[in-house]
């Protein structure tokens, strides 16, 4: 299959998954997800990834730094309960879900240890390539969905610089458990700044462009936003991801109105990111990597779920402004997404090539957590934000509001309809 014709598959596929999803009401993360499955190694093998060779990374890569920047540019967190709520969620996870998730893919999975604390780090990435959808899909209560979206925009990409170092001290080719925490610091602070740094030169040169030049405005961020990124992964390997958040947390807090235009043709284009990369990355699962890990590896999967109930309980304490409804909600909702799958792959392939025994188990583990978190919490989420009564009442439609309209202007018609106006104009 050349590539031309993966990439129309991929947008296809994906195009279709939201289709069926908007007509159906099911969450579109799971027939993304379904839907790569099927058309990939593991159903028809219509789509074959590896067929695009080494330009698929950096792609993903970048496309992924998109879906950041629009995530950045949202990431407004009000109030001091919020903002605290955050903190101790990341921290907590930091280290809680760290060992945890390595425990449990030792104990249960039957990895070694080194390559463990490589799926405890990847683990911790629940981005906003899933949480994003499905929190707007269900209407989520708008303080829960902030702290969700927060959590993965600050976890995703700590999540891999952090794998990828102990990765590298898995392969010898750093000393000792101390380089991993120096050189973890320098990435994010490095990427962190370099991305505030072209934040604020995007934000003067947006200040000068015309108001109603919404296109040149988004050809002008995304240049700079793809800039960055690739400049910093080659300064600084893997703090792309961070120095993306940035870029859109400093437009967003500094432009205001002009950000809240920019970030409609933003979103839509992160969502079309979204759209063609997940079921890419999920069509290149075969289901030999799964079947090896047996029930051991869907244990793991169910434990690590389960246990991020004890991570929640642990970074709520002295949180009185989140109630028992609001910590069983953030605990249930983690799925794992495409920054996940392309870390697992890239990874895998430099294992392979170290001569590394575990590779595969490795990456199964990892597409297994992914492909149970998207299903069981994409359907089951949904429902039980709606037993807990943590959703958003809906919005009445444009449709609906136009026919209010309409019949209020023909009650002020009828006889006495200009009394009834007089009447509400004086109420």
């Amino acid at each position: 299959m050349n590539s031309e014709l993966v990439w129309g598959a991929s947008f296809f596929s994906g195009s279709l998954a939201q289709l069926v999803a908007k007509l159906s009401g099911l969450p579109a993360v799971v027939l993304l997800l379904v839907l790569g499955l099927v058309v990939g190694q593991a159903g028809l093998h219509l789509v074959q990834p590896e067929t695009l060779g080494a330009g698929l990374e950096p792609l993903v890569g970048l496309l992924v730094s998109l879906v950041l920047f629009d995530g950045g540019l949202n990431l407004r967190l009000a109030g001091k309960q919020l903002q605290r709520t955050v903190i101790q969620l990341v921290l907590v996870r930091l280290v809680l879900g760290l060992g945890g998730g390595a425990l449990l893919a030792h104990e249960l999975a039957g990895l070694s240890w080194p390559l463990a604390w490589v799926f405890g780090a990847i683990a911790l990435a629940t981005g906003p390539t899933v949480i994003t959808p499905m929190v707007r899909q269900m209407r989520l209560q708008g303080d829960l969905a902030q702290a969700l979206e927060a959590e993965g925009l600050i976890l995703e990409p700590t999540a891999a610089v952090l794998a990828l170092l102990l990765l590298q001290l898995a392969l010898g080719d750093l000393p000792s458990w101390q380089n991993v925490a120096s050189l973890l610091l320098l990435r994010l602070g490095g990427g962190a700044l370099l991305g505030a740094l072209a934040g604020w030169l995007l934000v003067l040169v947006l200040e000068r462009l015309p108001k109603d030049a919404a296109g040149l405005q988004l050809q002008v961020s995304l240049g700079m936003l793809f800039l960055v990124v690739a400049g910093t992964q080659t300064l600084l390997p893997e703090a792309g991801f961070p120095a993306a958040v940035m870029v859109g947390v400093v437009v967003g807090l500094r432009l205001d109105e002009q950000a809240s235009q920019l970030d409609e043709l933003i979103a839509q284009l992160a969502q079309l990111a979204i759209t063609v990369l997940f079921p890419l990355l999920a069509a290149d699962l075969s289901w030999a990597e799964l079947s090896p890990l047996g029930w051991g590896g869907v244990a793991c999967v169910f434990c690590l779920m389960l246990y991020r109930w004890v991570v929640v309980q642990c970074a709520g304490i002295g949180l009185s402004y989140l109630s028992w409804r609001d910590k069983l909600m953030l605990s249930w909702v983690a799925p794992r997404g495409i920054v996940t799958a392309a870390v697992a792959s890239l990874f895998a392939l430099e294992l392979e090539a170290a001569e590394v025994p575990g590779a595969g188990a490795l990456k199964g583990l990892v597409f297994l957590t992914i492909l149970l978190t998207v299903v069981v919490q994409g359907f089951s989420a949904p429902l039980l934000a709606q037993k807990l009564g943590l959703v958003e009442p809906e919005a009445p439609s444009q449709a609906a509001l136009d026919a209010a309209a309409r019949l209020t202007a023909g009650l002020q018609q009828q006889p006495g309809g200009e009394q009834i106006g007089t009447l509400k104009a004086a109420e």
